[in-house]
């Protein structure tokens, strides 16, 4: 069997990060969220963000309860560095691989996140993976309309968001 691991939400401005894990095998899907406080100023530049990925990553592994012979494969981005790394430690070389992960483990994933964004209020437009920069824009109108409330669910961490009036005092 296989698990595969995969990020989503890690470049939208809006909220956390859905790490998932999929067994295709199995249909077994479970996800944990890195909080969007891990992208806010002061934690964001200390790269906690990358710990707690770690840990989301290593605890889904566990309550998927991998066999000795079983392979992980780990999505490429950058958020996943160092799980990736951690994985091979534990479960050795030959069993983490990284891969670019699409399918069914991906659908999940995004719809994951996606659900989550809709538990905030906003509702997200279709094909926004494909379509980066006009969802940023959808998200920073959404935020814009009810700054007050809303700026608290945004990655204001990002150093390219200093240059936009509503994020700078957050």
């Amino acid at each position: 069997m296989t698990i595969l691991i995969d990020d989503a939400g890690t470049g939208d401005l809006l909220w956390g990060v859905v790490i998932g894990a999929y067994q295709p095998e199995t249909e077994a899907f479970l996800y944990d969220i890195i909080d969007v406080s891990f992208f806010k100023n002061g934690m964001f530049q200390e790269k906690k963000h990358f710990e707690e990925a770690t840990r989301i990553a290593l605890n889904l592994v566990d309550r998927l309860d991998l066999k000795p012979y079983e392979k992980i494969k780990v999505c490429q981005g950058d958020i996943l560095n160092i799980a990736a790394d951690r994985l091979k430690e534990r479960y050795g070389e030959d069993n983490v691989e990284r891969v670019h992960v699409e399918g069914r483990a991906q659908e999940l994933i995004e719809g994951a996140y996606t659900d989550e964004l809709r538990n905030l209020g906003y509702e997200p437009i279709p094909d926004r993976t494909e379509r980066w920069g006009k969802s940023f824009w959808h998200m920073y109108d959404w935020v814009k309309r009810d700054p007050e409330e809303r700026v608290k669910w945004v990655k204001t961490g990002f150093p390219n968001l200093r240059k936009f009036k509503i994020f700078q005092s957050r």
